[in-house]
């Protein structure tokens, strides 16, 4: 086993907790995500723009090298914290943690994987993984063929596909590179629960494609994009959940009912004393998936196991701090203009996300024992 998680935030962390926490309470307001998601276009491309080209931070994960920050993991789940906080509707869990995290797990990587890393890095190009959100590192990955070069397969409940430049596409003779707008590549946008994380079902019809890697490299370094995302999922229900959790306070503070704040009555008070002790341990077990990916120590297996970990607690207490914050909203709660019904809509969508608690259940009951070194 390695050394223990650093659970305690650096400085630096806590610069950029503050920076990115300025930008989206100025520039991603509850009244903005709302009537972008009603509109056709939910992305908030200058919102990305900002944080990308601006603030560099679409290059977190990517060394200097490659055009990158040269941080860590650890970094980009402050970030990925302060966006779930906001209910962003931007692609940065998709496409600057999973996709980053998948091109620098190949073991040899090609010219063409490098240059896009760079172009990702510096957010010019958003590149998604072509695979359902549901999808779990140890999943099986879709049956997407290769006959002769040519691409056929379909694939649905593809997060972020709608915005993105360029699709990765595992299929069954490696990992492909093809860009969205390319000829037989056909993306129809999905209904989905979540309206700031849109679904999007990809269609490939003798699509020519850029190979970056062949088979025996590509299902690991999509399994590593995965694992990345799951554990810094954990991250922004973290922040999502804490919203929940201020904003109830908050409201219970300002309501007056009989003459006193609703706040003050005993049965709301153990509710909400309940709720912060289950948002509290949500930062330990995030923190730890985290420092776990971004250490590299101790092997896959656990990072892995930490990762579960995050997800068996997080998914649950996000959930039901939503749950509990549009309840005891009452009236306004209920409400279409109220932003709380955005906030459980992700929750329940980060619920199911690269394999639910459920699936990571597994992981955990199968990693607990993990051998000594």
């Amino acid at each position: 086993m390695s050394a223990t998680p650093r659970l305690l935030a650096t400085e630096t962390e806590d610069d950029l907790r503050a920076a990115v926490r300025s930008l989206l309470t100025a520039g991603c307001v509850p009244g903005r995500v709302l009537s972008r998601a009603e509109s056709g276009t939910p992305y908030d491309r200058e919102l990305w723009k900002t944080l990308t080209a601006s603030m560099g931070l679409a290059g977190l994960l990517v060394p200097e090298a490659d055009g990158g920050q040269g941080a860590s993991h650890r970094e980009a789940a402050v970030v990925v914290e302060e966006l779930g906080r906001a209910v962003a509707p931007v692609p940065y869990l998709t496409g600057a943690v999973v996709t980053p995290a998948a091109l620098l797990a190949l073991p040899d990587r090609s010219a063409e994987a490098s240059a896009l890393l760079t172009e990702v890095a510096a957010g010019t190009t958003v590149a998604v993984l072509a695979l359902p959100l549901t999808t779990a590192s140890g999943d099986p990955l879709p049956e997407v063929t290769s006959a002769d070069g040519a691409l056929h397969g379909s694939v649905r409940s593809v997060a972020d596909a709608a915005g993105a430049d360029v699709l990765l596409v595992a299929a069954d003779c490696g990992l492909y590179a093809v860009p969205a707008g390319a000829p037989g590549v056909t993306v129809t946008p999905l209904t989905a629960l979540d309206l700031t994380r849109p679904l999007a079902a990809v269609h490939l019809d003798g699509v020519r494609g850029t190979l970056l890697a062949p088979a025996a490299d590509a299902l690991a370094a999509v399994r590593a994009g995965l694992l990345a995302g799951a554990g810094l999922l954990a991250s922004e229900q973290l922040g999502l959940a804490e919203w929940c959790l201020t904003e109830t306070v908050r409201h219970l503070k300002d309501r007056h009912q009989f003459n006193r704040p609703l706040g003050s009555f005993q049965a709301l008070k153990h509710r909400l004393a309940q709720l912060w002790l289950d948002v509290a341990g949500v930062r330990p077990a995030a923190t730890a998936a985290a420092d776990r990916l971004a250490a590299g120590e101790g092997g896959p297996a656990e990072a892995e196991l930490a990762v579960a970990v995050a997800q068996v607690y997080a998914s649950p207490v996000a959930v039901r701090a939503a749950e509990e914050a549009l309840q005891l909203h009452g009236g306004i709660g209920m409400t279409w203009e109220h932003p709380v019904h955005l906030y459980l809509k992700r929750a329940k969508g980060d619920a199911v996300a690269y394999g639910g608690a459920g699936r990571h259940g597994e992981v955990v009951a199968r990693l607990a024992e993990l051998p000594a070194p």
